[in-house]
């Protein structure tokens, strides 16, 4: 009988006094149970997505449950077909989401009010609501709530800049923030509310709770949500077909399947259908493709594509 596997998406914001042990403990933890995927560790607490067989992980949920800190940490598993990460990472961060902000309140200090999938859903349909992505602008891309605002950003952190040239024309309505897991708008909802929005609201559980939610079942949710694993895009709204939004950065057929160009001096992300990665052999342009051959910098991931292409070379 095959094993099945989860996929677990958790963290938690609280003070750790010794951050550098509790990464440790972590990485030895995940290495006895196999699990793979991304921790990160921080004096303001951890946030972590980790693959593995399923007892495993219900393992590592019992033993995170025991430790105080963590007690009521809610994870957020997905059935999955396999592990969904290479490797293990865990790394000690100043932040376990980097926002940069100086002063930023910390979460257990201010953060926004906590809507649940019903009222989150119920808001949506008001006039005097800002619907704000905290996600990156690729994320968005490819899947985003009907009339949310895309944000001008790549990173997280470039959010305290994006928010300062805005924050004057959402001021007097109510502001309600949104991302995957809800990490990120623990800090995005407080730090609004430090610049002056006095009603402020973020999705509880963020987008992937949103979508298991048995009475909304992700409406009014468009396309799909980007995660940070091997699946890349994951479907929410459970009431309509499964819809692409996004469209091939290459000859413009709907799409929402990520690649990294070729070129590894280049390797921006960009939307491609895999007709277009077979014709453009793993590069965003022309021009990238002759580079990375020149100067022998092509990523091994679209050697085969070039070889294929040379009749063997490359």
């Amino acid at each position: 009988m095959p094993m099945s596997y989860e996929v677990m998406l958790f963290y938690k914001f609280t003070p750790i006094e010794d951050p550098d042990e509790l990464a440790r403990s972590q990485r030895a933890m995940c290495e006895e149970l196999g699990l793979l995927g991304r921790i990160l560790v921080a004096e303001e607490g951890l946030n972590g997505t980790l693959s593995g067989e399923a007892s495993a992980c219900q393992a590592y949920r019992d033993r995170m449950r025991q430790d105080p800190r963590f007690a009521d940490m809610v994870f957020k598993v997905d059935p999955a077909e396999g592990h969904v990460f290479p490797r293990l990472s865990v790394k000690r961060k100043l932040e376990i989401v980097h926002f940069g902000a100086e002063g930023a309140p910390k979460p257990w200090e201010k953060t926004g009010r906590r809507l649940s999938p019903r009222e989150w859903y119920e808001m949506l349909g008001r006039d005097d609501v800002v619907v704000i992505d905290g996600r990156n602008d690729y994320e968005y891309e490819i899947g985003h709530f009907e009339g949310a605002v895309r944000p001008d950003v790549s990173t997280f952190r470039e959010f305290p800049s994006w928010v300062e040239r805005h924050k004057d024309e959402w001021r007097g309505k109510k502001v309600l923030t949104y991302c995957t897991g809800g990490i990120r708008c623990e800090k995005l909802s407080g730090y609004l509310m430090e610049q002056g929005i006095d009603e402020v609201y973020q999705l509880d559980g963020g987008i992937i709770t949103y979508g298991k939610d048995p009475e909304v079942r992700g409406r009014k949710f468009l396309g799909k949500c980007y995660v940070f694993d091997d699946r890349v895009a994951v479907r929410i709204n459970q009431t309509e077909e499964d819809t692409v939004i996004a469209h091939c950065s290459i000859c413009g057929a709907p799409c929402d399947r990520y690649i990294n160009c070729g070129y590894l001096d280049c390797h921006r992300r960009f939307l491609c259908c895999e007709a277009c990665e077979r014709e453009m052999h793993g590069f965003c342009s022309r021009s990238c493709e002759a580079e990375a051959v020149k100067r022998d910098r092509v990523d091994a991931r679209v050697k085969p594509l070039l070889a294929t292409a040379f009749g063997g070379a490359g």
